[in-house]
């Protein structure tokens, strides 16, 4: 009986064990920030660019590689142009032409004003002898009729040159349209960036939008990260923040706070403690500086899993100070707390 008894208290003693463990890691709640602090979850993020042709078209160079590191300006590929530089210089020949009829116009206008200044002298030296009785009435009239026409002529030769300007503006404008679309035929990267996919190759024919690239943006790193509707409030846009990924947890990265959601919606997936599942949360994003990511730029890779630490805003309007561990911010010598695997990059996500 002693021996059956000591069984059945061991196997008590180990079924307390276990349920509380079970406890322990189910349902107890996590570990809880220091007062004024909140901390969530998350991941680096930047968002996506789709680099994408304005027009129909082969794609004739592309002359960066996924993974590559590309700066403002930088240029990622070149549509073929063969059959837009025909229509430039068709367009170019029609504003020679039509620059050449300003010409012939102006050269009316020059004969008009002469024909004008004839029939003028012609009517002063037919009225002169008029009143001397040398011509008649109708020869009078005559002069008269003819200085009229010119006169007329002379404003119609000059509205000619009006309209053929009219024309050259027109042609400069089709060209202009021309040397437009050619110079959209090469696709440059309009910010400091990676190349996460490359979803053409040269030769391919690819429609109006249609992409070639798609870059992870480097201007902007960020984490989005959710808390409870009872310290989302406390938290203010422009307030100082840390991010401390899993990879270094011995290094802090300041950040600040860019956004606050201005309503709750349902607990994401991600969110997993149980007093967490059960409100209402708002999303906050914290993003890295600039100038920090700027230093770091060849080795920022996205998708990097962490945590977001903000200071929450007292009754007096006071925050704490960063306790050990999340001060001093990351210094510039330290190896960059960002980097993370290769393919850490193709967990990125754009907003």
């Amino acid at each position: 009986m002693s021996r059956k008894l000591s069984v059945i208290l061991a196997l008590a003693v180990l079924a307390a064990f276990l349920g509380f463990s079970a406890w322990k890691v189910l349902l107890a709640p996590d570990d809880m920030p220091p007062d004024g602090f909140a901390r969530g979850n998350g991941r680096i993020e930047a968002d996506l660019i789709d680099i994408s042709t304005r027009l129909t078209g082969r794609v004739a160079e592309i002359s960066v590689r996924e993974g590559d590191l590309v700066q403002p300006g930088d240029l990622l590929a070149v549509m073929d142009t063969s059959e837009l530089e025909a229509q430039q210089m068709r367009a170019q020949a029609a504003v020679a032409s039509s620059e050449a009829a300003v010409t012939v116009a102006e050269a009316g206008v020059t004969q008009a004003e002469a024909r004008l200044a004839l029939s003028q002298s012609e009517l002063a030296r037919t009225e002169t002898l008029s009143t001397r009785g040398v011509v008649t009435g109708e020869e009078l009239d005559i002069r008269r009729t003819e200085a009229q026409l010119a006169e007329a002529g002379l404003a119609a030769a000059r509205a000619g040159v009006v309209a053929q300007q009219r024309t050259v503006d027109a042609e400069n404008a089709a060209l202009r349209e021309i040397e437009a679309r050619i110079a959209d035929s090469a696709l440059y990267a309009p910010a400091a960036g990676r190349v996460l996919y490359r979803l053409a190759q040269p030769g391919e024919v690819i429609g109006s939008g249609g992409k070639v690239l798609t870059l992870v943006s480097l201007g902007k790193i960020y984490m989005e990260f959710f808390l409870p509707a009872s310290a989302a409030p406390r938290v203010r846009l422009g307030d100082e923040a840390r991010i401390v990924v899993d990879i270094r947890p011995d290094v802090s990265i300041p950040a600040v706070v860019s956004f606050v959601a201005p309503q709750a919606q349902f607990t994401p997936k991600q969110v997993e403690t149980i007093e967490e599942r059960e409100s209402l949360m708002f999303r906050i994003r914290v993003r890295i500086p600039g100038d920090l990511v700027s230093e770091r730029l060849t080795q920022v890779k996205t998708g990097v899993r962490g945590v977001a630490w903000v200071r929450l805003v007292g009754q007096d309007g006071t925050v704490p100070d960063w306790p050990d561990g999340l001060t001093p911010p990351v210094a510039t010598g330290l190896p960059s707390p960002l980097n993370g695997t290769p393919s850490d990059a193709e967990g990125a996500s754009s907003q």
